[in-house]
């Protein structure tokens, strides 16, 4: 009974620990947060002749969602391979993006349903996995949900609104992951307090 104690004790100082560490890099999601905002307002400001600067945007907002998700595996107690596929879609994602730019733009509004039902299905997981961690969980949960409807909305539609839809709701996913970071980013740097 006694090493089974102090095996609990050891497993708490662990994440204590592990809980300062991560805390200590609470500024990273501030960073990104605020990325993700100002790529919002960058992509909302965009014209049809932007298409291009789109692609090449939108191919920027997967590589850096994809490797956050890598550095969250990296560090993650648990559930580290859930973190690493969708890190590892994601970036597929943006290659795709930069591979051409132009074509990426009618390739995306195509199959902007598709991907905004991805992102909308990981922020749902992302959301019920961070549960017990986060208190503002819901969060996550009611922008997943959103974009899954969104998916399904945008799919209804015809190839030139589904372009103008891609600039308005790339636009607008970037703003809610980057609202969701930097929230996130908070709650992270009451870990460092811990």
């Amino acid at each position: 009974m006694t090493s089974t104690v102090s095996a609990s004790a050891e497993d708490s100082a662990g994440v204590v620990a592990l809980g300062r560490d991560v805390g200590r890099f609470w500024w990273l999601w501030l960073v990104t947060g605020i990325a993700w905002v100002i790529a919002s307002l960058v992509i909302l400001r965009f014209d049809h002749a932007s298409i291009t600067t789109v692609g090449i945007i939108v191919g920027c907002m997967f590589i850096a969602a994809g490797a956050q998700q890598l550095l969250v595996a990296a560090i993650a107690p648990r559930l580290r391979w859930l973190w690493a596929i969708f890190g590892g879609l994601f970036i597929v994602c943006g290659i795709v993006a930069f591979i051409s730019p132009g074509n990426t733009f009618s390739a995306l509004a195509n199959s902007l349903g598709f991907l905004f039902l991805v992102v909308g299905v990981w922020w749902t997981i992302q959301a019920f996995v961070e549960r017990e961690e986060r208190d503002l969980w819901w969060l996550g949960l009611l922008s997943g949900i959103l974009m899954i409807v969104l998916a399904f909305w945008t799919e209804g539609q015809f190839f030139i609104q589904k372009a103008y839809t891609l600039l308005v709701f790339a636009g607008i996913w970037a703003l809610m992951h980057g609202i969701t970071d930097i929230v996130r980013a908070f709650q992270v740097r009451k870990l460092q307090d811990v």
